[in-house]
């Protein structure tokens, strides 16, 4: 939303949470070039996972422990004040953004095991589209180009995953648990950029990913998962999935969620499919199917819509100076 034209009379503006982001304004094509290498980041998440030899519970838990462990000293020497000064409620939203990732992580990684892989990234990239709807039920309504793009980013995914039914049972679990992915997902993304209306990123950052390492421990010391006695590589792989995923990916989203908004982020996550297979194709050598590029295109045209729609709802608010 604008705000009004400063006057030289004008009241001082109130204190903003505190974090190196605030400290001047952060203009749109900033954070698009932030978020897209946060899409680059998450987009090495897949390859990475791949050819790290763990189990898939274990990568997600190890990825997140290692991101809280590289951010607890700058969040105690250097955010210790706004950590204590959260507040209970943006406490309590940071901490259920974590539940909701590491139920995200939890439900999508052994769908990959269920179901195709085609169903299963198909499924979980619904994100956008629940994300949207959540919207709804708020009270908020998104313009139709929202709408618009949304489905169109998500036809490119489709079109390069293709369509890929099973009617068995395990399948259909499968698939169900992509879904549910899916849907843990946009919880994440809507609770994060409602705590980043009021605190900084690396407060909120360090609160989720604490959270999803606590509760992705409890799952993996209850299914009895492997976590360690790995080789040296794959401890290697780990260290590089947590750099460029985690801190580089994840939250550099969690960063742009509060200018983008959540419509524009969650869409935009879209693009981590075909970037994970160009990826692949350079890094591991698989050849990426003919309809990455077209697919890419779509996703891309579907982005486009959704960033015309959300700034031309934001042209058309009045300015109220806040």
């Amino acid at each position: 939303m604008s705000a009004a034209p400063a006057r030289r009379d004008a009241r001082p503006a109130p204190a903003r949470p505190a974090g190196p982001e605030n400290a001047a304004p952060v203009s749109v094509r900033t954070e698009l070039v932030l978020l897209a290498i946060a899409i680059a980041g998450v987009s090495l998440s897949a390859p990475l996972i791949a050819a790290t030899a763990a189990p898939a519970l274990a990568i997600a838990f190890w990825r997140n422990a290692m991101a809280v462990g590289a951010l607890t000293p700058l969040a105690l020497l250097r955010h210790r004040a706004e950590l204590r000064g959260m507040g209970r409620r943006a406490l309590l939203l940071a901490v259920a953004a974590g539940a909701l990732l590491a139920l995200h992580f939890a439900v999508w990684l052994p769908s990959l095991h269920m179901t195709s892989v085609a169903s299963s990234t198909a499924l979980v990239t619904t994100t956008p589209i629940w994300t949207t709807l959540l919207l709804r039920l708020r009270g908020h309504r998104p313009p139709a180009l929202v709408w618009a793009g949304t489905g169109l980013a998500f036809l490119g995914v489709v079109i390069l995953t293709g369509v890929d039914l099973s009617l068995s049972a395990r399948a259909l679990a499968g698939d169900a648990l992509a879904l549910a992915g899916g849907m843990a997902a946009a919880g994440y993304v809507l609770l994060g950029a409602e705590v980043r209306r009021t605190v900084g990123t690396l407060a909120y950052t360090y609160v989720c990913y604490a959270t999803t390492t606590v509760l992705l421990l409890a799952a993996c010391l209850a299914g009895g998962v492997r976590l360690g006695g790995y080789s040296g590589e794959t401890w290697l792989k780990l260290a590089l999935l947590t750099v460029t995923a985690q801190l580089l990916g994840h939250s550099l989203i969690n960063r742009v969620v509060k200018g983008l908004g959540p419509s524009v982020t969650s869409t935009a996550i879209l693009l981590e499919t075909p970037g994970a297979a160009l990826i692949a194709a350079v890094w591991l050598g698989q050849q990426p199917p003919a309809v990455a590029y077209p697919a890419l295109a779509v996703i891309m045209a579907g982005l486009t819509l959704v960033i015309m729609g959300d700034r031309r709802k934001e042209a058309a608010l009045p300015e109220t100076g806040v």
